[in-house]
């Protein structure tokens, strides 16, 4: 793999412990994977948190990530778990991922959509997602919106979220962006989001040429009602 520029790299070694208390997810994207009957694209799959259990499961499944560090971490994980053989892990970017074949399904977890901060990365990342999906496939992702009560409890503050790794959360409300950055001891990073509202995102899924067939609240599938977090599915048109 090529070197590639990610706030990732610095904090791959880092991201598996201070993700570790996120389970709640796993189940739901392993059994959407197993609805679909696979191949499955993961865009930034990132350390494999999601796509190893995939290949558990016994789907075949291409990751792309953009961080070399983290997709080190993936490759060992899968070796670890016996599962190299149903993971291809490739180094791209979600706007122009690096996969020809067309499947079933793409997945984005853990709310990377967030990573692209402009209306026009957003379309270009759902655009390409649409393009890799065989006829009626699906795009199940995960995103998020503070909460008044969430913001005040953790702006400007460093918080120990996991032993020895910390988190800083800089909220910007006013152009809808967060400045994450998190750090344990000389390994750390920065990094850059900007969220929508449910509505915005279902604009964007139609113009990418989706229709939206759920919208969750949570990973139990309960019906949105305006929580911070959704769950969206969408069909490729």
């Amino acid at each position: 793999m090529s070197a590639s520029p990610s706030p990732y790299d610095a904090i791959a070694r880092v991201y598996d412990p201070w993700s570790a208390s996120v389970t709640e997810d796993v189940e739901f994207y392993v059994a959407e994977a197993r609805a679909s009957g696979g191949p499955v694209v993961e865009l930034a799959c990132g350390t494999g948190r999601i796509s190893i259990p995939i290949a558990k499961a016994g789907i075949r499944l291409i990751g792309v990530d953009a961080s070399t560090g983290m997709l080190e971490v993936a490759q060992e994980y899968g070796r670890a778990e016996g599962v190299g053989e149903l993971l291809d892990l490739r180094l791209g970017d979600m706007r122009d991922p690096p996969v020809s074949e067309r499947v079933p399904l793409v997945l984005i977890p853990f709310r990377s959509l967030l990573h692209m901060t402009t209306e026009a990365d957003r379309l270009r990342a759902l655009g390409a997602a649409r393009e890799l999906l065989a006829e009626g496939g699906r795009i199940v992702f995960d995103v998020f919106a503070p909460s008044r009560e969430d913001v005040r409890d953790t702006h400007g503050r460093w918080i120990e979220r996991e032993r020895g790794i910390f988190e800083r959360a800089d909220w910007d409300e006013g152009s809808r962006t967060l400045t994450l950055s998190v750090r344990r001891g000389d390994e750390a990073s920065t990094m850059h989001l900007a969220w929508l509202s449910p509505p915005e995102w279902r604009m964007l899924l139609d113009r990418a040429g989706f229709d939206v067939d759920a919208q969750w609240g949570w990973f139990d599938r309960r019906p949105y009602s305006g929580g911070e977090d959704v769950v969206f599915s969408g069909t490729r048109r």
